[in-house]
């Protein structure tokens, strides 16, 4: 039987993340109350961990990260593509 991925909203995200930083309970207990699973909340309090020196990120500004590398990646795709099309194109012409 496949399991369906739940999505959750960003800003369930950030009080989840809120919540077991300031709850004071496990965070195995505040996935319960949360009716989350805790590898999930765990995954969420490691993404928001600051790297050192730096400013923890929010969710929101990661998910707008990730969404910025597809982007990314799919641009070089299409330029690639259209260097190789001009050079077809220009070694075409040129016969």
């Amino acid at each position: 039987m496949k399991k369906h991925r739940r999505r959750y909203s960003i800003e369930f995200k950030e009080e989840a993340v809120r919540f077991a930083r300031e709850s004071g309970l496990s965070v195995t207990k505040a996935a319960a109350k949360l009716e989350i699973p805790g590898t999930t909340l765990l995954q969420w309090l490691a993404a928001t961990e600051p790297e050192q020196g730096q400013p923890a990120p929010t969710l929101s500004e990661q998910q707008e990260l990730a969404r910025l590398r597809r982007e990314n990646e799919q641009l070089r795709m299409e330029r690639d593509f259209l260097k190789k099309a001009a050079a077809f194109f220009a070694k075409e012409s040129s016969k």
